[in-house]
């Protein structure tokens, strides 16, 4: 529509560009919808650090599975005084992975719906500020900034706005949505 408008000769203001860059009703539905205050992101917060602990004791079993089916078809030899834990424990890959997986978990879901297990609890969505879902630059942005969560608290310093370092840094915002917004399964055309 855009470049249709600039072929023709169409001047846009940039004041409304963003009015054409909202493609749906659901877009703009989303875009409505305030921003997210301290103590629901808390919660939301302590919500996804329980599934983060649960992913990462499965992400665990399947590393400690692993280092098992390397000694056993002898490709590993452990010695005497070291397990497979202490094994995955003496080098900086094991942390490297459990970071890796705990970041593809939010990610993912970031992503893709633009709320998690705790956030979809909290009817809390992250989005772009015109509704639209995120970017895979912005959720890498996000994922780099967030702190382990720590950014959040800039939320209870700026009032105005109530976002967070992540949100400024990736240029997005998370919203508390309403409870039939919250039921709704149409963020495909977002």
């Amino acid at each position: 529509l855009l470049s249709a408008c600039f072929a023709h000769g169409m001047i846009i203001p940039t004041t409304n560009l963003n009015e054409f860059r909202m493609s749906s009703e659901a877009q703009r539905l989303h875009a409505s919808f305030p921003s997210a205050g301290f103590t629901r992101r808390l919660a939301a917060w302590v919500y996804d650090l329980l599934v983060a602990a649960a992913i990462i004791m499965l992400a665990s079993a399947l590393a400690l599975l692993f280092a098992a089916l390397l000694t056993s078809f002898n490709w590993l030899v452990l010695s005497d005084d070291m397990d497979h834990a202490a094994w995955l424990a003496q080098g900086p890959w094991y942390s490297l992975y459990l970071i890796t997986v705990v970041a593809v978990f939010f990610g993912w879901f970031w992503k893709r719906s633009g709320q998690t297990l705790g956030m979809r609890a909290w009817r809390l969505k992250l989005q772009n500020r015109d509704g639209s879902r995120l970017t895979n630059r912005q959720v890498f942005i996000r994922l780099l900034t967030c702190c382990g969560g720590l950014g959040n608290l800039w939320v209870l310093v700026d009032f105005k706005n109530r976002r967070a370092w992540q949100d400024y840094a990736a240029a997005t915002e998370v919203v508390t949505l309403s409870k039939e917004a919250n039921q709704l399964f149409y963020w495909n055309e977002l």
